[in-house]
Protein backbone atom coordinates (compact mmCIF):
# COMPACT_ATOMS: atom_id res chain seq x y z
CA UNK A 1 0.00 0.00 0.00
CA UNK A 2 0.93 3.73 -1.02
CA UNK A 3 2.28 5.83 2.09
CA UNK A 4 -0.67 8.87 2.56
CA UNK A 5 1.60 11.92 1.30
CA UNK A 6 -0.86 13.99 4.43
CA UNK A 7 0.93 11.80 7.09
CA UNK A 8 0.65 12.90 10.56
CA UNK A 9 4.24 14.34 10.48
CA UNK A 10 3.65 16.28 6.79
CA UNK A 11 0.69 17.79 7.92
CA UNK A 12 2.40 18.61 11.26
CA UNK A 13 5.18 20.43 9.53
CA UNK A 14 3.16 22.44 7.00
CA UNK A 15 0.50 23.85 9.98
CA UNK A 16 3.71 25.12 11.76
CA UNK A 17 4.73 27.28 8.69
CA UNK A 18 2.41 29.58 8.55
CA UNK A 19 2.42 32.41 11.56
CA UNK A 20 -0.68 32.64 14.01
CA UNK A 21 -0.89 36.46 14.79
CA UNK A 22 -4.52 37.40 15.33
CA UNK A 23 -7.10 36.22 17.24
CA UNK A 24 -9.86 34.86 15.63
CA UNK A 25 -13.49 34.72 17.35
CA UNK A 26 -15.64 31.84 15.73
CA UNK A 27 -19.30 31.64 15.06
CA UNK A 28 -19.93 30.28 18.44
CA UNK A 29 -18.86 33.37 19.75
CA UNK A 30 -15.62 32.71 21.80
CA UNK A 31 -11.88 32.94 21.44
CA UNK A 32 -10.68 29.90 18.71
CA UNK A 33 -7.90 31.37 18.69
CA UNK A 34 -5.36 28.69 20.12
CA UNK A 35 -7.47 26.10 18.22
CA UNK A 36 -7.38 25.07 14.32
CA UNK A 37 -9.78 28.02 13.17
CA UNK A 38 -6.83 30.54 14.17
CA UNK A 39 -4.64 29.11 10.86
CA UNK A 40 -5.79 28.65 7.33
CA UNK A 41 -3.11 25.95 7.29
CA UNK A 42 -5.88 23.41 6.40
CA UNK A 43 -7.64 25.30 3.84
CA UNK A 44 -4.01 25.68 1.58
CA UNK A 45 -3.59 22.41 1.94
CA UNK A 46 -7.01 20.84 1.27
CA UNK A 47 -7.06 23.13 -1.79
CA UNK A 48 -3.69 22.01 -3.30
CA UNK A 49 -4.29 18.83 -2.79
CA UNK A 50 -7.91 18.93 -4.55
CA UNK A 51 -5.90 21.10 -7.78
CA UNK A 52 -3.04 18.24 -7.62
CA UNK A 53 -6.14 15.54 -7.79
CA UNK A 54 -5.65 13.88 -4.54
CA UNK A 55 -9.00 13.86 -3.29
CA UNK A 56 -7.91 11.08 -0.92
CA UNK A 57 -5.30 13.53 0.61
CA UNK A 58 -7.61 16.37 1.04
CA UNK A 59 -10.03 13.43 3.33
CA UNK A 60 -6.90 13.47 5.42
CA UNK A 61 -6.30 16.63 5.79
CA UNK A 62 -9.69 17.10 6.62
CA UNK A 63 -9.54 14.35 9.22
CA UNK A 64 -6.52 15.52 11.15
CA UNK A 65 -8.12 19.25 11.42
CA UNK A 66 -11.27 18.11 12.30
CA UNK A 67 -9.31 15.65 15.53
CA UNK A 68 -6.95 18.81 16.02
CA UNK A 69 -10.69 20.37 16.90
CA UNK A 70 -11.97 17.93 18.86
CA UNK A 71 -9.11 17.21 20.96
CA UNK A 72 -8.98 21.09 21.68
CA UNK A 73 -12.26 20.36 23.10
CA UNK A 74 -14.12 22.78 20.45
CA UNK A 75 -17.60 22.89 20.71
CA UNK A 76 -19.93 21.54 17.74
CA UNK A 77 -21.05 24.88 15.87
CA UNK A 78 -16.83 25.69 15.81
CA UNK A 79 -16.57 22.11 14.30
CA UNK A 80 -19.17 22.91 12.05
CA UNK A 81 -17.38 25.85 10.52
CA UNK A 82 -14.16 24.22 10.05
CA UNK A 83 -16.08 21.16 7.67
CA UNK A 84 -17.63 24.72 5.94
CA UNK A 85 -14.48 26.12 5.33
CA UNK A 86 -13.04 23.00 4.12
CA UNK A 87 -16.03 22.92 2.05
CA UNK A 88 -15.86 25.91 0.64
CA UNK A 89 -12.43 26.05 -0.41
CA UNK A 90 -12.68 23.81 -2.44
CA UNK A 91 -15.86 24.87 -3.92
CA UNK A 92 -14.31 28.15 -4.65
CA UNK A 93 -10.75 26.70 -5.96
CA UNK A 94 -12.18 24.26 -7.83
CA UNK A 95 -13.72 27.49 -10.41
CA UNK A 96 -9.71 27.09 -11.14
CA UNK A 97 -8.72 23.26 -10.99
CA UNK A 98 -11.89 21.75 -12.19
CA UNK A 99 -15.29 21.05 -10.77
CA UNK A 100 -14.72 17.21 -11.28
CA UNK A 101 -11.92 17.40 -8.61
CA UNK A 102 -13.75 19.46 -6.22
CA UNK A 103 -16.68 16.96 -6.51
CA UNK A 104 -14.32 13.78 -5.89
CA UNK A 105 -12.43 15.85 -3.18
CA UNK A 106 -15.56 17.39 -1.39
CA UNK A 107 -17.17 13.74 -1.63
CA UNK A 108 -14.63 12.21 0.15
CA UNK A 109 -13.24 14.59 2.63
CA UNK A 110 -16.73 15.89 3.69
CA UNK A 111 -19.50 13.95 2.36
CA UNK A 112 -17.97 10.62 4.37
CA UNK A 113 -15.76 12.26 7.25
CA UNK A 114 -18.34 14.26 8.67
CA UNK A 115 -20.05 13.29 12.02
CA UNK A 116 -23.98 12.73 11.49
CA UNK A 117 -24.73 15.78 13.46
CA UNK A 118 -22.95 18.07 11.37
CA UNK A 119 -23.88 16.63 7.91
CA UNK A 120 -27.39 17.40 9.24
CA UNK A 121 -27.44 20.64 10.36
CA UNK A 122 -29.23 23.57 8.34
CA UNK A 123 -25.74 25.00 7.05
CA UNK A 124 -25.08 21.75 5.21
CA UNK A 125 -28.08 20.33 3.67
CA UNK A 126 -29.22 24.47 2.37
CA UNK A 127 -27.34 26.62 -0.22
CA UNK A 128 -25.74 29.74 1.17
CA UNK A 129 -25.44 31.97 -2.28
CA UNK A 130 -28.94 33.47 -3.30
CA UNK A 131 -30.18 31.85 -6.05
CA UNK A 132 -32.61 34.41 -6.95
CA UNK A 133 -30.60 37.35 -6.75
CA UNK A 134 -30.08 39.50 -10.25
CA UNK A 135 -27.03 38.48 -11.79
CA UNK A 136 -26.61 42.24 -11.73
CA UNK A 137 -26.46 42.09 -8.04
CA UNK A 138 -23.73 39.69 -8.20
CA UNK A 139 -21.62 41.63 -11.34
CA UNK A 140 -21.46 44.67 -8.97
CA UNK A 141 -19.92 41.99 -6.00
CA UNK A 142 -17.74 40.47 -8.20
CA UNK A 143 -16.24 43.95 -9.98
CA UNK A 144 -15.77 45.29 -6.37
CA UNK A 145 -13.87 42.02 -5.14
CA UNK A 146 -11.81 42.01 -8.44
CA UNK A 147 -10.61 45.66 -8.00
CA UNK A 148 -9.30 44.63 -4.37
CA UNK A 149 -7.56 41.91 -5.53
CA UNK A 150 -5.68 43.10 -8.66
CA UNK A 151 -5.45 47.02 -7.51
CA UNK A 152 -4.02 48.85 -9.75
CA UNK A 153 -3.90 46.42 -12.39
CA UNK A 154 -7.35 45.60 -12.43
CA UNK A 155 -8.23 47.70 -15.60
CA UNK A 156 -5.72 45.97 -17.25
CA UNK A 157 -6.53 42.47 -16.22
CA UNK A 158 -10.49 43.25 -16.97
CA UNK A 159 -9.30 44.67 -20.40
CA UNK A 160 -7.12 41.64 -21.19
CA UNK A 161 -10.00 39.27 -20.51
CA UNK A 162 -12.60 40.88 -22.11
CA UNK A 163 -10.03 41.35 -25.61
CA UNK A 164 -9.33 37.60 -24.98
CA UNK A 165 -13.42 37.15 -25.18
CA UNK A 166 -16.15 39.33 -23.95
CA UNK A 167 -18.08 36.33 -22.44
CA UNK A 168 -14.88 35.79 -20.83
CA UNK A 169 -14.84 39.16 -19.03
CA UNK A 170 -17.97 38.97 -18.08
CA UNK A 171 -18.10 35.66 -16.81
CA UNK A 172 -15.06 36.34 -14.99
CA UNK A 173 -16.28 39.09 -12.91
CA UNK A 174 -19.89 37.97 -12.47
CA UNK A 175 -19.78 34.09 -11.95
CA UNK A 176 -15.84 34.06 -10.66
CA UNK A 177 -15.69 37.32 -8.62
CA UNK A 178 -19.56 37.68 -7.71
CA UNK A 179 -21.06 34.40 -7.47
CA UNK A 180 -18.35 31.81 -6.44
CA UNK A 181 -15.47 34.13 -4.51
CA UNK A 182 -17.53 37.40 -3.67
CA UNK A 183 -19.92 35.51 -1.12
CA UNK A 184 -17.30 35.66 2.36
CA UNK A 185 -19.70 34.50 5.16
CA UNK A 186 -17.92 31.45 5.42
CA UNK A 187 -14.22 31.81 4.20
CA UNK A 188 -13.01 35.75 4.18
CA UNK A 189 -11.77 37.28 1.48
CA UNK A 190 -8.19 36.71 2.71
CA UNK A 191 -9.15 33.30 3.18
CA UNK A 192 -10.39 33.17 -0.44
CA UNK A 193 -6.78 34.66 -2.08
CA UNK A 194 -5.41 31.78 -0.15
CA UNK A 195 -7.52 29.11 -1.77
CA UNK A 196 -7.39 30.84 -5.15
CA UNK A 197 -3.33 31.09 -4.71
CA UNK A 198 -3.03 27.02 -3.83
CA UNK A 199 -5.09 25.75 -6.80
CA UNK A 200 -2.70 27.93 -8.85
CA UNK A 201 0.41 27.19 -7.40
CA UNK A 202 -0.78 23.51 -7.96
CA UNK A 203 -1.89 24.25 -11.60
CA UNK A 204 1.29 25.58 -12.54
CA UNK A 205 -0.08 29.24 -13.74
CA UNK A 206 2.72 31.51 -13.27
CA UNK A 207 1.30 34.55 -14.39
CA UNK A 208 -1.76 34.27 -12.23
CA UNK A 209 0.22 33.17 -8.96
CA UNK A 210 2.02 36.07 -9.19
CA UNK A 211 -1.35 38.31 -9.44
CA UNK A 212 -3.21 36.18 -6.30
CA UNK A 213 0.35 36.49 -4.00
CA UNK A 214 -0.19 40.32 -4.46
CA UNK A 215 -3.33 40.16 -4.07
CA UNK A 216 -3.55 38.02 -0.65
CA UNK A 217 -1.39 41.01 0.23
CA UNK A 218 -3.95 43.66 -0.52
CA UNK A 219 -6.35 41.80 1.49
CA UNK A 220 -4.07 42.05 4.37
CA UNK A 221 -2.01 39.60 4.82
CA UNK A 222 1.68 39.98 5.91
CA UNK A 223 4.24 39.66 3.35
CA UNK A 224 5.91 36.21 5.99
CA UNK A 225 1.93 34.93 5.53
CA UNK A 226 1.86 35.07 2.06
CA UNK A 227 5.41 33.07 1.76
CA UNK A 228 4.09 30.64 3.77
CA UNK A 229 0.81 30.37 1.70
CA UNK A 230 2.71 29.67 -1.07
CA UNK A 231 5.62 27.68 0.87
CA UNK A 232 2.50 25.13 2.01
CA UNK A 233 1.16 25.12 -1.58
CA UNK A 234 4.03 23.98 -2.76
CA UNK A 235 5.13 21.58 -0.42
CA UNK A 236 1.63 19.90 -0.89
CA UNK A 237 1.82 20.01 -4.99
CA UNK A 238 5.51 18.62 -5.10
CA UNK A 239 4.54 15.63 -2.84
CA UNK A 240 1.67 15.09 -4.83
CA UNK A 241 3.59 14.79 -8.13
CA UNK A 242 3.39 18.49 -9.73
CA UNK A 243 6.21 19.34 -11.86
CA UNK A 244 6.68 23.24 -12.91
CA UNK A 245 7.59 24.28 -16.14
CA UNK A 246 9.27 27.26 -14.33
CA UNK A 247 10.06 28.76 -10.80
CA UNK A 248 7.10 29.65 -8.92
CA UNK A 249 6.98 33.27 -8.45
CA UNK A 250 8.09 34.17 -5.41
CA UNK A 251 5.98 36.54 -2.83
CA UNK A 252 7.66 39.95 -4.29
CA UNK A 253 8.49 42.72 -1.35
CA UNK A 254 6.84 45.73 -2.35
Amino acid sequence: MKTPIANTAFLKRIKSLYPVRKPHISLAGHDAATGILSSPWYIVAAAAFSASNKPSEVARVFRYALQEAEDGNAKLPDRQLLAQKMRESLFKSGLISGYPKWNCATYISIGRCCHHSMATAESFTSSFRNPNAPLADYAKTGQALFNTIYGETAGDVQNMLNAIYPDMGWFSTTIGYGLTYGYTDILSPLETSYTLVAALIAGDTPQQIKWHLKGACRAGASLEQVKAVREIAMDVAQESGVEWREEVPPVEES
